[in-house]
């Protein structure tokens, strides 16, 4: 089937691995569609795990990276040098399955422009990445590639076998593409390595709509995940994976030194493997922290159907924490500490580069370390829990400069340059 770019069409077709829950790239991409909506665009969504509306989704397995085939090429790929015959046919394979997808998808639902949401950034599915630069070369469909990291900021992606793949499509270097990163340090390092210049478009939120205040539905929040009234509750709003720091959270808990302070990570480990969160799990029992992981509790919107019972939303959690712990060594751009800041808690920061760089300017008023966990940085956290007139003068500051510089009015006006370089100014 031969495709040619329409010149004023209005159908946006959002691609990745997996577009459901609660990860940035899916809930970036529902901000994106928002934003896109006020200009008249229609959003479309194309993935291997969906919780979009059927009637403007296309689910596809083999796009997810979790399916038989993809884990399969992925165990071939990465930790070896060199790859077989075999794995290449198989690559190529899948390839021509999921081109022929993406031909429907573009097809069915009149797609004009496309956005491929991390799926030209990680080759954690190489085929649909060579699938989607395919796609692209034959069709000069214009297309906005929105990078939240790439795989040369993974240390599994570093041994591979697939070199001449990464080149050609993670991200392609191709006409018709307008490349969005999310911070200055991305920018950068696609520059230096593809030669590739791009927009640095910072993740958001609405902070003109107030966030939610407690109800009847979370009344029982804390009961739920084993909590007693009295209990402070230190939010970590995060996967357990090593770079997220959290080792350091359960030091500090275990630094003040009471037993009303407990401990709860939000998501599970997911595609990293569960060896971290054992070893947090033993080091929290051996130190005395009542550390909980109450993934289970959550889902991507409230919901009656969980087994042990109601299922809250993240924007739920937020709602009862006392304090955010934010001590990643590594992120791409932050945004738990955004979604902190958005419910007016105060947030405790390892000092990882990108805040340095992109987000620290800015003026924000948090509690920071600096790699370690110093006696001065515990006792900046217990005057916060316990001066309720410091804390509010310092979470209504922090709202009030992420208002300026991370609020949909931004996205908007950044998404708007995007479009006027396909459609002119309209």
């Amino acid at each position: 089937m031969e495709l040619q770019p329409k010149r004023h069409g209005k159908n946006v077709g959002f691609i990745s691995t997996r577009l459901a829950g609660m990860d940035g790239v899916s809930l970036e991409s529902a901000k994106w569609a928002q934003v896109l909506w006020r200009h008249h665009r229609a959003s479309f969504w194309f993935a291997g795990k969906l919780d979009r509306d059927p009637d403007v989704s296309m689910f596809v397995p083999e796009a997810h990276f979790e399916h038989e085939e993809i884990r399969w090429i992925a165990s071939q790929s990465f930790g070896r040098k060199y790859r077989t015959r075999e794995t290449t046919s198989r690559v190529h394979a899948m390839r021509e399955i999921l081109k022929s997808k993406l031909y429907e998808f573009i097809d069915r639902f009149s797609i004009d422009v496309l956005v491929p949401q991390n799926a030209l950034s990680l080759p954690m599915n190489i085929p649909l990445g060579l699938a989607i630069s395919e796609v692209i070369a034959e069709t000069g469909i214009p297309t906005i590639a929105h990078h939240h990291d790439f795989h040369w900021e993974r240390d599994r992606f570093t041994v591979n076998a697939v070199t001449d793949y990464l080149d050609t499509a993670f991200p392609p270097s191709l006409p018709g593409i307008q490349h969005v990163v999310i911070n200055s340090a991305a920018r950068a390092e696609l520059a230096y390595r593809k030669g590739i210049t791009s927009m640095i478009v910072p993740n958001v939120i609405d902070f003109d709509q107030p966030p939610p205040e407690p109800d009847s539905y979370t009344a029982t929040f804390r009961q739920d995940i084993g909590l007693d009234p009295e209990d402070i509750l230190i939010l970590q709003p995060t996967r357990v994976v090593s770079r997220k720091g959290i080792e350091h959270a359960i030091e500090l808990v275990r630094r003040l030194g009471s037993p009303r302070y407990k401990l709860a990570v939000t998501h599970e480990a997911g595609d990293e493997g569960y060896e971290y969160q054992q070893a947090l799990q033993e080091y929290a029992a051996s130190v005395g922290v009542d550390l909980r992981i109450v993934s289970r509790h959550l889902a991507g919107r409230r919901t009656e159907d969980c087994a042990q019972g109601p299922c809250y939303a993240l924007a739920d959690v937020y709602v009862h924490a006392d304090l955010v712990t934010y001590p990643s060594l590594y992120e791409g751009f932050g945004n738990a500490f955004l979604e902190a800041i958005y419910f007016r808690k105060p947030v405790l920061v390892n000092r990882y580069s990108i805040y340095v760089r992109d987000i620290e300017p800015k003026g924000f008023r948090v509690l920071s370390m600096n790699g370690f966990l110093s006696s001065k940085v515990v006792e900046a956290v217990r005057r916060v829990l316990e001066d309720a007139d410091y804390r509010q003068e310092m979470v209504n500051h922090n709202f009030e400069i992420a208002r300026r510089y991370y609020s949909y009015n931004v996205l908007e006006g950044r998404l708007g340059h995007l479009l006027s370089n396909i459609y002119g100014v309209q």
